[in-house]
């Protein structure tokens, strides 16, 4: 695992832009703290559940929802030696519903606390499938 990345890069978010519109989906957040924040005064775990406390009216005025979030057990398959510390699932309406929450100058402030947080922070976007 790249542990740097912890925001989207020009080309990923061009990406995303390509995604089907007015079709859910759900981003798969992939969380690895930082042991001390750069400000040195509390933990990455410490910071992000600031953040995600923070976060909460930005989702509901996405109308999206948490559908799940736990933290990493084991890894089963895969590098056991620098696996994540949490999961978590956030289903939007649609990939318009993500950017313009991700974009709107209120949640950017709060968004400093995810930064400061994350060692990784992994996003990924995915397209429910039918069976």
């Amino acid at each position: 695992m790249q542990l740097t990345q912890v925001a989207a890069s020009q080309a990923q978010i061009a990406q995303l832009m390509e995604y089907p519109k007015n079709t859910p989906l759900v981003m798969t957040n992939i969380i690895k703290f930082k042991t001390v924040t750069n400000n040195g005064n509390e933990s990455g775990q410490e910071a992000y559940m600031r953040y995600f406390k923070n976060v909460q009216p930005f989702i509901a005025k996405a109308k999206a929802k948490l559908i799940w979030k736990g933290t990493v057990a084991s890894t089963v398959i895969g590098d056991s030696e620098d696996q994540p510390d949490m999961i978590l699932l956030v289903e939007y309406p649609s990939v318009d519903h993500f950017l313009q929450m991700a974009t709107d100058p209120e949640y950017q402030k709060v968004a400093v606390d995810r930064t400061l947080a994350l060692e990784y922070g992994g996003l990924i976007a995915c397209k429910t499938i039918d069976s």
